[in-house]
């Protein structure tokens, strides 16, 4: 990019004015789910029989028949013709971290030479998209095409522009899940029947557990010119090169600040287009980052959920675009400033009540709510590498760890009452559970009222953290699928709490009154998992070292964490949990890890080419014209003159030197640290690799190119600033 390029793409982008949007007619109530085929729009559009039927469906008491889904089929037509739509498509989520979709349309022949509107219950319910180029980890091979995609009920249909869109799994022909949703609709399943028996032993009226999701999407937003002008955001989603900007976030004056103009305006189109698809957006703010932003919806069941975030990522980004933005998703787009997260809020509730909810008002209620918890722990004490694993990938371990994010070690945070609750339980045979409720905080300031005080404080540091009603899973990625937590979470929660009741029941076979029995096995699991359990800053060295000692998953390589879906441990809870079998497993860690690799492998290549093609020839510029001025000037002035005004540019000259040479030596050697890599035939030694050799090459190189960026004149660098970049005028 010439100078007078790059000046235009900046002056442009602080030109930019928002996009009037304005507010809707209706209050949010009354457009809310506008274009969804929900139960409002069923109870509408259906007979009263078929409606009945797909509500026990929906609710998972029922399997749809093909004579109801042709009545469904034509009911969802008749709707969805009404707002103009013209063809259908299965959405679906393939392990690719996106979404898929192939749309066709309503159109058949009528055998009269004209064409008809037709929609089936055979066209509602299955698909047969294409697999062969989806990745399967080796399941099928590129030559059997063959996969099925099939209608989720519990999830609605929805509209967006002239298509149906139609939330489906997608499974190979021969039955193995090539997505995320079926195994997350498996592990839903299997913490909803092991945690129904759990709370029955408390109420015996319950009849289901619902696993509920509350995420918190953060991003970023930058000017499209000024994205598109920087090779490595347009590629990998990140800056691979770029010094700190003199003022980033270390004022702290961004974090709940007032929201820029233009950025209000994107997000007021955002939320409105994404609670007309149902998404009950309810939180905005800016982040702590220049440009970084912040948007949640209010808690929804797990597997609608995923759903919602999965669309409301593809809404951001194409509303952004709307704006004169692009959106970025990236864990860590800025070195030097905080990366995205997406704060994964879990919780269990049943049909009478929220589990994780306390203190209660009797005995019994804190029993239950003591059980709940220690069984979660269970959960993540056993399986704490397997969850880690979940979240890791190339993106987000350039933030985990990073004083901005949990660290790379998983734990859990309780806070003190709840702390000190298990450990009176731990130490004594008391039966009496004593648990407190919010409580008044006076603070004797006239106009103010009295806060009501929650009875743990947070902790930041913590990957899962106990907040209140639920478990906050922090470490999650930003543009990750929610699922790969959740399948891990729901699936290990749900061995926890089958193993909790195998026990219960047999002490009570033996003759032990059940209060007592429940009390001595969830004695026993307090000590059990007791090494989870970490109050303090995960940040410190000191915790590395006591996690190590405690036998948690310390392990910072992201290739070898993958390796934790192998456990055997893993493999017989996923096998008991019928959520995964083994092959299953062993495919999507082969895409795991030749995802890693793929994603280093671009990063290398685009920085390499930046590298060579834009900052060497641009410094290499920069230091002729220093030789000339040195050369003129011993021409111009006396000699003791001249030296002393060449001094600083013969400086200049000897570091651009020092840094181009090891910046050109070393991308050499990371082109032949590639192919190395390359030539190596298992996925998961290749990854390890990229990650030991590769990786780093990139950011010892990127040290180089910082310092030069702050040496070449500013008129003639090549690409977009932090600066520049960093705060939307």
């Amino acid at each position: 990019m010439s100078a007078t390029l790059r000046f235009t793409v900046v002056s442009e982008a602080f030109k930019k004015r928002p996009i009037e949007v304005p507010a809707p007619a209706e209050r949010p109530s009354e457009f809310f789910a506008k274009y969804v085929f929900n139960r409002e729009k069923m109870h509408k559009y259906l007979p009263a029989d078929v409606f009945h039927k797909m509500m026990d469906v929906m609710d998972g008491n029922a399997t749809l028949d093909l004579a109801t889904a042709d009545t469904v089929a034509e009911s969802m037509k008749r709707w969805a013709m009404s707002l103009g739509v013209t063809h259908i498509t299965h959405w679906f989520q393939p392990l690719t971290e996106g979404t898929a979709e192939k749309h066709d349309g309503f159109v058949e022949h009528d055998g009269k030479g004209g064409m008809v509107e037709e929609f089936t219950g055979k066209q509602l319910v299955q698909q047969e998209p294409d697999a062969s180029s989806f990745p399967s980890g080796g399941i099928r091979s590129t030559f059997e095409a063959r996969g099925y995609s099939a209608w989720d009920p519990a999830s609605p249909v929805f509209v967006i522009g002239d298509t149906l869109m139609i939330p489906t799994v997608f499974i190979a022909y021969t039955g193995e899940a090539l997505d995320y949703k079926a195994p997350l609709k498996k592990a839903l399943h299997a913490v909803d029947k092991a945690a129904t028996e759990v709370a029955q032993l408390f109420y015996p009226d319950v009849r289901k557990v619902i696993s509920n999701l509350g995420w918190e999407q953060e991003y970023f937003l930058v000017d499209e010119s000024l994205y598109v002008a920087r090779p490595d955001l347009l590629m990998t989603g990140r800056t691979l090169m770029g010094h700190d900007s003199a003022k980033n976030q270390q004022m702290d004056d961004h974090y709940f600040g007032s929201i820029p103009e233009r950025v209000a305006a994107f997000m007021r189109d955002l939320e409105i287009q994404a609670l007309e698809l149902g998404i009950p957006c309810k939180t905005r703010h800016n982040e702590v980052a220049p440009n970084q932003f912040e948007l949640a919806p209010i808690f929804e069941e797990t597997n609608l959920a995923v759903d919602h975030n999965m669309l409301m990522m593809m809404l951001m980004r194409k509303v952004a675009r709307k704006h004169g933005f692009r959106c970025l998703l990236h864990e860590k787009p800025f070195a030097g400033v905080n990366g995205s997260g997406k704060h994964n809020n879990w919780s269990l509730s049943t049909d009478t009540g929220i589990l994780l909810h306390g203190p209660g008002k009797t005995q019994l209620d804190n029993l239950r709510f003591i059980t709940f918890i220690v069984e979660t722990l269970m959960a993540v004490w056993k399986h704490n590498g397997l969850l880690k694993a979940s979240i890791v990938s190339a993106t987000n371990a350039h933030r985990l760890g990073a004083n901005e994010a949990p660290p790379a070690i998983i734990s859990s945070f309780l806070g003190k009452q709840l702390s000190d609750v298990l450990e009176h339980l731990e130490q004594t045979t008391d039966d009496e559970i004593a648990l407190a409720g919010k409580h008044e905080m006076h603070l004797d300031i006239p106009q103010i009222p009295e806060l009501l005080i929650d009875n743990t404080d947070r902790n930041r540091t913590s990957p899962f953290a106990f907040t209140g009603n639920r478990f906050e899973f922090r470490a999650v990625g930003s543009e990750a699928n929610c699922a790969s937590a959740m399948i891990a979470l729901n699936a290990a929660v749900a061995e926890a709490l089958m193993d909790f009741k195998v026990r219960v029941d047999a002490l009570m076979a033996a003759g032990m009154e059940k209060t007592k029995a429940i009390l001595k096995v969830v004695r026993e699991d307090i000590r059990t998992c007791k090494p989870i359990h970490f109050d303090g800053n995960g940040y410190s060295e000191e915790w590395k070292q006591e996690a190590a000692r405690r036998g948690l998953d310390t392990e910072g390589s992201c290739p070898l964490v993958i390796d934790r879906y192998l456990d055997e441990t893993s493999i017989q809870m996923f096998r008991k949990t019928h959520v995964f079998e083994r092959a299953e497993l062993e495919a999507r860690n082969e895409i795991k890890w030749e995802t890693y690799t793929k994603k280093i492998q671009i990063e290398a290549r685009i920085f390499g080419d930046l590298c060579l093609n834009h900052i060497i020839p641009v410094a290499t510029r920069y230091q002729s014209a220093l030789i000339d001025n040195v050369h003129k000037t011993s021409q111009i002035f006396p000699k003791d003159v001249a030296d002393s005004l060449s001094n600083k540019n013969i400086n200049l000259i000897q570091q651009i030197a020092g840094h181009t040479t090891f910046i050109t030596e070393n991308v050499a050697k990371l082109i032949e640290a590639r192919k190395v890599a390359n030539r190596i035939e298992s996925e998961r030694e290749k990854a390890i690799a990229y990650h030991d050799t590769v990786a780093p090459l990139i950011e010892a190189i990127r040290y180089h190119v910082d310092k030069l960026e702050l040496i070449v004149d500013d008129e003639i660098w090549p690409l977009p600033k932090y600066r520049e970049m960093l705060f939307i005028r």
